[in-house]
């Protein structure tokens, strides 16, 4: 029997008494619940929950519980290295892509870490390496005409004949104004209440990405003020601690609108309008990005005022994917000769 097919049976026979356990049984540490408990996103949150459960359920076919866990926790050095590096060459071979892969080994990374801190695991995984991402994303999104039609048919829809689709409608308006007049991230919509909205300063409190849950004031267009201020007005919805957008339909009618719901709107609209591309919320914000770019002859110092971009980098990949500057040195290489 194989170093790590021992670490396995060791670990699917854990459910008892974890090896090396500094805790009474009683009360051993649920390590997966503190970790998650020191996350601020909710999203971050699902996403660690998920990839730690796909690696229990990978490497031994069995739900990440709390002994399970502390098993895991508990090996030495060369053997949970060796099993996460397995695991790791298992998402390999699925062909998943750079991003997923270090994003679940960074799940597993901080699982240890907590571990550590706690006092229940004695060694680290940092030394395991990333996958190195592919520096090339498509950031271009789509142009401000296919935009325009995806507004067009939204605005078709605020005068439907019933109230509840006229409602989605106004809805519906006032989120595309904000996906693409301030290039928010739907989580950032999501997250944001009545309360943060101000109609007379024109401005909207939201948790940015990286902020460490701390509220930051973004100025809103006209257009935009002015969107959300309808929708308000036809929900009728005036506690300011309620969410800012809500769900219309019959199950779900004034509960908090999640990101989820957002990226099925947007998708929906836009293949109604016609565009070929595979749209998404993120994908108008780069479409938004990208055009106040274009809009400012390439000022990026200004755009990353509008992306929140923390990196000016990211925002100069932006101005490279939309300016080809490649191209353009290509063609006139070619006319030389």
């Amino acid at each position: 029997m194989s170093e790590l097919t021992s670490v396995v049976t060791r670990l699917e026979a854990s459910l008892v008494t974890p090896i090396g356990s500094s805790f009474p049984i009683e009360s051993e540490p649920d390590v997966v619940a503190q970790l998650l408990a020191l996350k601020r996103s909710p999203n971050t949150r699902r996403a660690y929950s998920k990839d730690i459960k796909d690696f229990f359920q990978v490497i031994v076919e069995s739900e990440p519980t709390r002994d399970l866990v502390l098993e895991f926790l508990h090996l030495e050095q060369t053997q949970a290295v060796q099993l996460v590096l397995n695991y790791k060459a298992k998402l390999i071979n699925k062909e998943l892509k750079a991003a997923t892969i270090n994003r679940r080994l960074a799940a597993l990374k901080s699982l240890t870490k907590i571990g550590r801190n706690i006092g229940v695991c004695n060694y680290t995984l940092e030394n395991i390496p990333r996958e190195k991402n592919q520096p090339y994303r498509d950031t271009t999104g789509v142009d401000k005409d296919a935009i325009n039609r995806v507004f067009v048919l939204a605005e078709q829809v605020k005068k439907a004949k019933t109230h509840r689709s006229r409602l989605k409608g106004i809805r519906d308006y006032a989120l595309l104004r904000l996906l693409w007049g301030n290039a928010l991230r739907r989580g950032e919509i999501s997250s944001s209440n009545i309360s943060d909205f101000n109609f007379g300063a024109k401005t909207l409190l939201i948790i940015g990405k990286g902020s460490g849950g701390e509220k930051q004031k973004i100025t809103l267009p006209p257009k935009s003020a002015i969107a959300i201020s309808e929708w308000l007005l036809a929900r009728g919805e005036d506690a300011i601690d309620a969410p800012l957008f809500t769900a219309v339909d019959n199950a779900n009618y004034g509960k908090r609108l999640s990101g989820n719901a957002i990226y099925t709107m947007v998708d929906k609209l836009c293949v109604a309008a016609g565009i070929p591309k595979k749209m998404s919320p993120h994908r108008i914000r780069h479409s938004a990005i990208t055009a106040a770019l274009d809009a400012t002859d390439g000022n990026i110092r200004k755009v990353q005022k509008l992306s929140r971009h923390k990196d000016i980098n990211t925002v100069m990949t932006y101005d490279d994917n939309r300016s080809n500057d490649q191209d353009e040195m290509s063609q006139l290489l070619d006319d030389l000769i």
